[in-house]
């Protein structure tokens, strides 16, 4: 019998073993592909944005880049496409996700960048991560968990690939699909994916992002209280962007029935809103795009006050006419321009204002708040001005925190489950914005 027990033992090891080994391989095959894949969106991304900066005139191709995309899904039979809520689904449920998704997002984001539409890219890149993965996954012949945790592995290679942020990357995979719930199994695949999918992207020149934060105060009872102050205004802050994307879209349905007809009025919509921003701040363009100029400006402590607003009417009317790209680095521009607008008014300098901003409301529109902290650590950690003390990333956490608890079940991702509730240790189990009115 011992020696039975024994056998049995070493069996089970070996299988442990094996299956190590298996998602190392595998994980760095995918890191490899998608950061590879990456990298490319990258450098057209740029190429897109450099064009329009170079040519504003390109704006004015507004209306037909958004009916051309419309065209492209429904000519490759995706009208039905909903984003990344099918790439969660895929990792929740093991729906397949079409390879052609990949080349779809990534032609369609660049073309929303270089006509003037306001996204993000992160979007785009988990789309594409998560649908080369689970081709790929699907070539291999991988059973049903196992076909969920490489999907994961292409969301971590890719977003790291992009940002340059493997940890937050890593986490982001396994956390955003299920809120209170973590994929642990995917731990070992998604941190090797992540780690791989930046080594490759740093081979192909893409650069990561970072920032350099002034004004980070030392815990202490004033600025805690300070910091739960801003994270509650981040909360609600959080809250107000994804009623607007929401809204907008149902808006645009109701107006526009046909799926061309709504991109092309987007796209003119998006047009007179850069007319009456011209006319207030004479050929200013910081609403058009990402807007990572205005992101970093805002870090400097170098802020208007009505940009967080502005960013969040651009994006609305640019996604929810049907322009792909992403809402998160929008968030980011909101957060930081918001955080360094408010954060004066409450003794705090701007430009860790900014720094909060750019985490917590990115924590409130994903309710993802380990993925938020890792970031906070990952963007400002270093840098010229040193790296963070254990208690000064304490304030980031709260503000992550209350941000997280106040922003409610509210969510981009309509398809991100609350499997528990964020007020009390209580299994709900409901979709992000199940309660939200049409």
């Amino acid at each position: 019998m011992h020696t039975q027990a024994w056998k049995q033992t070493l069996r089970h090891h070996w299988s442990e073993g094996e299956t190590f080994l298996k998602w190392l391989l595998f994980a760095g095959i995918i890191g490899v592909v998608v950061g590879g894949v990456s990298s490319a969106f990258y450098h057209c991304f740029h190429w897109a944005t450099r064009a329009r900066e170079a040519n504003p005139w390109l704006l004015l191709l507004l209306p037909a880049g958004g009916a051309a995309i419309v065209l492209l899904y429904r000519l490759l039979g995706m009208e039905q496409d909903r984003g990344t809520n099918f790439v969660l689904v895929a990792v929740r449920e093991n729906t397949p996700l079409r390879l052609r998704t990949a080349p779809l997002v990534f032609i369609s984001t660049v073309i929303t960048h270089l006509v003037g539409g306001s996204s993000g890219r992160e979007g785009a890149i988990l789309q594409i991560g998560g649908s080369i993965s689970s081709k790929i996954g699907r070539w291999m012949g991988l059973d049903d968990k196992d076909s969920r945790v490489i999907t994961m592995c292409g969301m971590s290679a890719a977003f790291s690939a992009l940002f340059g942020t493997p940890l937050t990357a890593a986490v982001f995979a396994m956390e955003v699909v299920s809120v209170g719930v973590m994929y642990y199994a995917a731990i070992v695949p998604c941190a090797i994916a992540a780690i791989t999918g930046l080594w490759v992207a740093q081979a192909c020149q893409v650069p990561g992002t970072a920032y350099s934060l002034a004004g980070v105060p030392d815990l202490g009872p004033v600025s805690l209280l300070q910091t739960v102050v801003m994270g509650a205004l981040f909360a609600l802050l959080s809250i107000l962007f994804c009623l607007m994307m929401h809204l907008a879209g149902h808006l645009y349905q109701r107006g526009f029935p046909n799926p061309v007809a709504r991109g092309a009025a987007g796209g003119g919509v998006v047009i007179a809103l850069t007319v009456l921003v011209w006319i207030w701040n004479p050929f200013s363009f910081d609403y058009n795009g990402a807007g990572e100029a205005v992101i970093h400006a805002a870090i400097e402590g170098q802020v208007r006050p009505e940009a967080f607003f502005l960013k969040i009417l651009f994006t609305a009317a640019t996604l929810g006419a049907g322009f792909k790209g992403g809402e998160i680095v929008p968030a980011f521009f909101t957060g930081a321009t918001f955080g360094g607008t408010v954060a004066p008014l409450l003794g705090l300098d701007p430009s860790f204002g900014a720094g909060l901003g750019m985490v917590s409301v990115f924590c409130g529109v994903t309710n993802c708040p380990m993925t938020s902290l890792l970031m906070a650590l990952e963007l400002f950690g270093g840098g010229s001005r040193g790296m963070f003390t254990g208690q000064s990333l304490c304030l980031f956490a709260v503000s992550i925190a209350v941000s997280y608890m106040l922003s409610g079940y509210y969510g981009l991702y309509s398809e991100q489950k609350i499997v528990y509730s964020k007020f009390r240790p209580e299994f709900i189990n409901r979709k992000a914005n199940e309660d939200e009115p049409d």
